[in-house]
């Protein structure tokens, strides 16, 4: 694990914002309290803002345009968007996407441009829509400075989608923090491995894991609290993937100004983990791994004789997620964005328990996670 002589910068992630029902029970954007937070972003120096076509139902890459291309100078900010082929129906609607993201920023061109959510049953997509060609032809008409895309997915593809694509990306976006970095399912040591062993940077996600990461079960927040009780939890969580090699920014979806003041604290000020710290971080992995979970190995024997192609490591990662953490909302989170057939769809044939090394309940774990997370 090679470090960093300086933190990586924050960047400002558009897929939490803060929010509020109106008269007739909509949700909407708190758009003044979003203007207020990126005016703090920006006087502390950071300028990096992430969007998607997809968040909060395409209304953050508008929210994005109020509260920042409309009140800043073009040149003083960084703007990256993403395209998700697997939104798409069709190959011109896939490429329609740009023209409305475009639209929607009034950015003019995308400083950062990335095909959204590799891995999976998704990739294939980006293939059939002729994706990366569209997208270089754009970077060479200018419209995208710098082009890369965002992976949830297992080392082995991110692998073969390098070979294929390294020479025509610039950076790979992934999800690293410290609970995850020898998680089964996000491998994210391994992705990070492989992604510097082309030597492209990383762009982080979601270092707090959805904001699990302040709120830790005692036993594991006792050791960081005995390793330096000045830090915070959200301190740990955003050092550990900023103190990497060759992170270019760590993306935080901040839903307050006092999550963003926290964050531009711990970043404009901290420095990167120690080994002691590095130390205690390992302890505390240790704690998480020993609480009791479904005992799924993410071997994913039991996705070859699903019918339904329900992801079912997906669903029991979600279900681990509340044990370890007691969060509902990343747990929710989870399932929403990364189980792509609800467990509800479970016909009970049989075939993944027949094939399961650890012998689990699946069916029984299926009903359970329906009745949560549905």
């Amino acid at each position: 694990m090679k470090l960093a002589q300086n933190l990586a910068p924050l960047g400002f992630g558009y897929m939490r914002l803060p929010e509020f029902e109106d008269e007739a029970g909509n949700k909407v954007i708190d758009l003044e309290t979003v203007k207020a937070m990126t005016d703090e972003f920006m006087n502390a120096g950071f300028t990096y803002f992430d969007t998607a076509w997809t968040y909060h139902g395409g209304r953050s890459e508008v929210a994005l345009r109020e509260a920042l291309v409309e009140r800043y100078p073009r040149d003083s900010f960084t703007i990256a968007t993403k395209m998700p082929a697997w939104a798409a129906h069709s190959t011109e609607e896939a490429h329609a996407m740009f023209d409305t993201s475009l639209e929607r920023t009034g950015a003019g061109y995308f400083d950062y441009y990335l095909l959204h959510q590799l891995g999976g049953d998704s990739t294939v997509l980006f293939d059939e829509y002729g994706l990366w060609d569209f997208a270089l032809a754009k970077r060479e008409a200018g419209l995208i400075k710098h082009f890369g895309f965002s992976f949830h997915g297992t080392a082995e593809e991110l692998q073969d989608i390098l070979a294929l694509h390294a020479q025509d990306v610039e950076f790979v976006q992934l999800q690293i923090n410290y609970t995850d970095w020898e998680n089964d399912i996000i491998q994210s040591r391994k992705c990070y491995e492989i992604v510097r062993s082309y030597d492209l940077p990383v762009i982080v996600m979601e270092p707090v894991k959805g904001g699990s990461l302040v709120k830790l079960p005692p036993a594991a927040e006792a050791i960081l609290k005995e390793a330096d009780p000045h830090q915070s939890l959200a301190s740990w969580a955003l050092r550990f993937p900023a103190s990497l090699e060759g992170v270019m920014v760590v993306l935080s979806g901040m839903s307050t100004p006092e999550q963003l003041r926290e964050n531009i604290q711990i970043m404009a000020d901290g420095k990167p983990l120690d080994a002691n710290e590095l130390a205690a971080i390992d302890e505390v992995r240790e704690v998480l791994s020993s609480i009791e979970t479904v005992p799924c190995t993410h071997c994913g024997y039991c996705l070859k004789g699903c019918p339904q192609h329900i992801h079912i490591p997906i669903i029991m990662d979600s279900l681990d997620i509340l044990a370890k953490f007691d969060d509902m909302y990343r747990a929710q989170e989870n399932y929403n964005w990364n189980a792509p057939n609800e467990a509800s769809t479970c016909i009970a044939c049989g075939n993944c328990e027949s094939r399961c090394p650890q012998h689990i309940d699946i069916i029984c774990q299926l009903e359970r996670a329906a009745e949560l997370f549905e």
